[in-house]
């Protein structure tokens, strides 16, 4: 693998919580994910330093999928 692709892979997978939230409808969430993306982008370059923003990042971006299924399908 080169390290452009692996470059790549890096960033799809920081930039992942932010792409989830794509899916739900809350602009907000939207926002934090990018901004939790973001952050966690800048905190790579420290051992184990993007953990924490792109935990929340997910947690955020779950949570918004989640209420966007659960008013589709269950009203």
């Amino acid at each position: 693998m080169s390290s452009m692709t692996a470059s790549l892979l890096l960033l799809l997978l920081l930039f992942l919580p932010f792409l989830l939230s794509l899916a739900g409808r809350a602009s907000m969430a939207k926002l934090l994910c990018f901004i939790s993306s973001l952050l966690a982008l800048l905190l790579s370059v420290e051992p184990y330093g993007s953990v924490l923003p792109w935990l929340l990042g997910m947690i955020i971006a779950v949570v918004a999928v989640v209420e966007r299924l659960r008013a589709s399908y269950f009203t």
